[in-house]
C-alpha cells in the first residue's frame, strides 16, 4: 500500500464511540502525512450540526448497558476536537452527503465549520483512490 494513498472514510453512524474511533483513524492518518477524505452520511452527518457537535450523541446499541457506563467515564478528546487536530496536521477534508442533507433537512448553514462542503456520492468515489472505509 502507497503510505501517500488517501484514506477514504464514509461515516453513517452519529453515535460518539464510532465518532470516536473513526477521529483516531482520521488523526493517524494525517499524522502519517496521508490524505484524508471524510464523507458523513445520516446520523453522522446530524451529529455534526453546529448546536449539536459537542452534545452527548450516546453510544452504539452493542455497547449495552455495560459499555455506556464505561464510554460515560470516558474523559479523553472530543471526537470533533481530534479532527480539528487533525486538520492542523494534515490534509483532511470532510463533506457533507448531499443526499443526506435534503433526506434531513440540513443547510450547509447548519453545519459546524469543520464541514468544509457539500459533495454527490460520485464526486466522493471519484477522489477515492484507495479503497472505502465504512464507520
Amino acid at each position: 500500500m502507497d503510505t501517500n494513498e488517501t484514506l477514504s472514510l464514509v461515516l453513517c453512524s452519529g453515535t460518539d464511540d464510532r465518532l470516536t474511533g473513526a477521529a483516531v483513524l482520521v488523526v493517524g492518518a494525517a499524522a502519517m502525512e496521508r490524505p484524508v477524505e471524510v464523507l458523513l452520511q445520516f446520523w453522522a452527518l446530524d451529529a455534526f450540526r453546529a448546536d449539536r457537535i459537542t452534545k452527548d450523541h450516546g453510544v452504539s446499541p452493542e455497547a449495552g448497558t455495560e459499555g455506556k457506563a464505561r464510554w460515560d467515564r470516558h474523559t479523553g478528546t472530543h471526537w470533533s476536537e481530534m479532527l480539528r487536530q487533525a486538520r492542523g496536521i494534515g490534509n483532511v477534508s470532510i463533506h457533507a452527503c448531499s443526499l443526506s442533507m435534503d433526506v434531513l433537512g440540513i443547510d450547509q448553514d447548519d453545519l459546524d465549520p469543520l464541514v468544509d462542503d457539500v459533495r454527490g456520492v460520485a464526486a466522493f468515489l471519484a477522489s477515492a483512490d484507495g479503497g472505502i472505509t465504512f464507520v
